[in-house]
């Protein structure tokens, strides 16, 4: 099969967009992370100098360490709970050929769809009745919602994508059901359970809408502190904040690339 190649000057200019996207996409983050190693009190530019001040007065404790405390707190609860819960979705939505699987499906990826404001608000109607706002349940429940979706589509995916055959050779081995999901399916969709879990934490650790209308004092988010931030004093420690998400969340996507990567390899050897 002969593959037409650009020419020279085309490929040049291809590649010269490419840049230029690159480069709108990341020079806000290129603007944030030196102002995060400011030594004077505002947010400008050139610096007056170079300090770690804003990363300790971040890190050395007060509201921006609580905050981020009560993040990875409600992160964690919330990933757990999606991951189990999303698990068994995937499983229940597999196994249903019905005319209404199709809907129930879209049902079940709502929230990936319906703007977060809309799910902050049916959030807090549905919990204040219970007495759940202002607490961690109330939040962890409701981060739980918007965290579910996540990982149902990659676990979804990584069932559709395994051999029914190989369920079919444990049984005719003896295998009972309970055996069968634990040696053969579970390993199968363990890199996508992975994946997701990744994606429904980064979810739950960058809301600040739901967070806003859920958490009390006692549970501001890194993110809603962030945004009580941005409304009462801009200083350098808001960039120190952001500098830090931002590695945190490479280091997810690296993560998540090193499970996809696993997955493909898994899918290809079965």
């Amino acid at each position: 099969m002969h593959v037409r190649r650009w020419p020279g000057p085309w490929k040049t200019l291809y590649w010269l967009l490419c840049a230029c996207v690159l480069v709108f996409l990341l020079a806000p983050i290129a603007a944030v992370i030196p102002l995060s190693f400011s030594s004077g009190s505002f947010l400008t530019y050139p610096l007056p100098g170079l300090s770690l001040r804003w990363y300790q007065e971040v890190l050395g404790g007060g509201r921006w360490l609580r905050g981020l405390g009560n993040s990875l707190l409600v992160g964690a609860a919330a990933t757990v709970l999606s991951v189990l819960l999303g698990t068994l979705a995937s499983l229940g939505l597999m196994r249903q050929r019905a005319w209404w699987s199709d809907a129930l499906k879209m049902v079940v990826l709502s929230p990936m769809i319906v703007p977060v404001i809309l799910i902050a608000v049916a959030s807090y109607f549905f919990l204040a009745p219970l007495s759940l706002t202002s607490t961690y349940t109330g939040l962890i429940v409701a981060h739980t919602v918007i965290a579910v979706p996540f990982v149902v589509v990659p676990v979804l995916t990584a069932l559709e994508l395994l051999d029914p055959n190989l369920a079919r050779a444990a049984a005719a081995c003896g295998a009972t059901p309970r055996v069968t999901f634990l040696r053969v399916t579970l390993p199968g969709i363990m890199p996508a359970m992975g994946s997701g879990a990744l994606f429904a934490f980064a979810a739950s650790f960058d809301d600040v809408v739901i967070a806003l209308l859920i958490a009390g004092p006692d549970q501001r988010t890194l993110p809603r502190e962030m945004f009580s931030g941005l409304r009462d004093s801009m200083t350098p420690a808001l960039t120190a904040v952001a500098t830090i998400m931002i590695v945190f969340s490479t280091t997810l996507f690296l993560l998540m690339q090193a499970l996809q990567r696993r997955a493909r390899r898994v899918t290809r050897a079965a």
